[in-house]
């Protein structure tokens, strides 16, 4: 009963969820209105104030991977991003307050015209007598900006969900593009790049849909659906990207002495900092948004603690304390990390059977992902295991094994590392419990956690 409610409660909120788009559906055309704005242009508003413009030409700034809109099935001959992203970049430079951009993409249309001028103020002085005024020069810029966007990735991440129970589900879908954009900047005066940058934006596409198919009654069958479907639009995207390219410029280029903002006070400002803080960050993640960890090669301490389970020749084992602890040395960017551990602990069953044991191990052990802050690992290894102490009833000896594990590790900081993780020992003999019974050794399964500190490390070669 308590699944029943649970499953028609997350049914419920699915389908209300897939109904929400109605509420913003559109029910009357529209009239036109001024282009909507994207976050990153409320920074480039914001930027600080510069000494004075510097005169830019931009000739052209266009779509440079050719790509077409990608299709489920078929051919589009529709581009994947918009070809008007000189007129964009234009408009962001202008934007900035911090150049003065002048027309170079028509610049045949505009000398015609000044022939124009010319020519019809020249008849004018020859009927009248009357002297007209000269066009004064063109500008010339001292910077030549130039680039475009050199990629357009499509389906990067996918995924989605859905629930299906008694002919009523809900599902959704997502999909996400990037377009990346790279703007230079090059000195007329000498053709040096003054500086390069370069931005990437994803592009988000979602679909959600309900469902519902049930007989209602004999012969009285109900069926609906809704969904909604939603795609970022690639040319605010294209957009936002741009004006992101433009505020980088603006900010390299204070740092590299290309450009002075209005007070030098803003050199070293608030935000300055925190341009600087967002070009790091860039540095430590991926195109995903995960952190990519370049780990050192550094010698670890490993301390846990945990939980063993006997597993031998008499019944009803117990589940007894276990303390572990491991030296190793990780390398080739933490991938690796051969390991010398000791432990101890106890194991028993619930009869005939309870002793101390000591741990003595080595082996390798690999991380599955070793640039993520969260990854999996697996170990294996071998060692030795000596049972029996002191007054203990039962057999003593030391005992050949084998040890196999798994586990998860987080790193929390430079230093440290929280882990756990479970092991199995298969003993090459069957002389643990002092039984032989059966076709299998004794075995002993254990789950522990704790901790990883890095004692020492290896800085890394120029």
């Amino acid at each position: 009963m308590r699944i029943t409610s649970l499953l028609c409660s997350t049914l419920i909120g699915l389908f209300l969820a897939g109904c929400s788009p109605y509420f913003h559906q559109p029910f009357k055309t529209e009239s036109a209105r001024l282009g909507t704005e994207v976050n990153a242009n409320a920074i480039l508003r914001d930027l600080p104030a510069p000494s004075a413009k510097t005169v830019v030409a931009v000739y052209k700034f266009r779509d440079q991977t050719g790509q077409y809109k990608p299709q489920a099935n078929g051919s589009s001959f529709s581009t994947a991003v918009t070809q008007g992203t000189t007129t964009i970049l234009l408009r962001a430079l202008e934007e900035s307050g911090w150049f003065d951009p002048i027309e170079r993409e028509n610049l045949g249309n505009l000398l015609n015209e000044r022939k124009i001028v010319r020519s019809t103020r020249s008849e004018f002085t020859e009927q009248t007598g009357v002297k007209q005024p000269t066009l004064p020069p063109l500008l010339f810029a001292g910077v030549i900006l130039e680039g475009g966007i050199i990629s357009y990735d499509a389906n990067i991440l996918t995924g989605g969900a859905g629930i299906r129970y008694f002919g009523t589900g809900a599902s959704g879908q997502y999909r996400q593009d990037r377009v990346t954009v790279y703007l230079r900047a090059i000195s007329t005066n000498n053709g040096r790049i003054l500086k390069t940058v370069y931005t990437s934006k994803t592009i988000l596409s979602q679909q959600v849909d309900a469902s519902l198919f049930r007989f209602v009654s004999f012969k009285r069958l109900l069926e609906t659906e809704t969904g909604f479907t939603y795609n970022e639009p690639s040319e605010m995207a294209v957009k936002e990207a741009i004006e992101k390219a433009v505020q980088a410029l603006i900010f390299e280029g204070m740092r590299e002495n290309l450009w002075q903002p209005k007070e030098i006070a803003e050199l070293t400002g608030e935000k300055m900092l925190n341009y600087v803080r967002e070009r790091e960050y860039g540095k430590q993640y991926d195109v995903l948004g995960r952190q990519v960890l370049n780990r050192p090669d550094a010698l670890t301490f490993t301390a846990t603690a945990g939980f063993q389970r006997y597993g031998g020749d008499f019944a009803a084992p117990r589940t007894m304390p276990l303390a572990y602890g491991t030296l190793s040395y990780q390398f080739r960017g933490g991938r690796w990390a051969p390991f010398v551990g000791v432990g101890r602990g106890r194991l028993a069953a619930q009869q005939y059977f309870d002793q101390t044991i000591s741990l003595a191990e080595a082996g390798l052990q690999m991380r599955i992902l070793p640039t993520d802050r969260f990854t999996p690992y697996i170990r294996a290894g071998g060692g030795i295991l000596k049972h029996g102490e002191g007054n203990e009833p039962g057999f003593r000896g030391t005992i050949p094994s084998i040890v196999a594990g798994t586990g998860l590790e987080y790193q929390a900081s430079v230093k440290w590392s929280l882990t756990a993780g479970v092991d199995a020992r298969f003993l090459l003999e069957d002389n643990l419990d002092g039984a032989v019974v059966g076709k299998y050794n004794d075995n002993s399964f254990a789950l522990r956690a704790g901790f990883v500190y890095q004692l020492m490390s290896r800085p890394k070669r120029k």
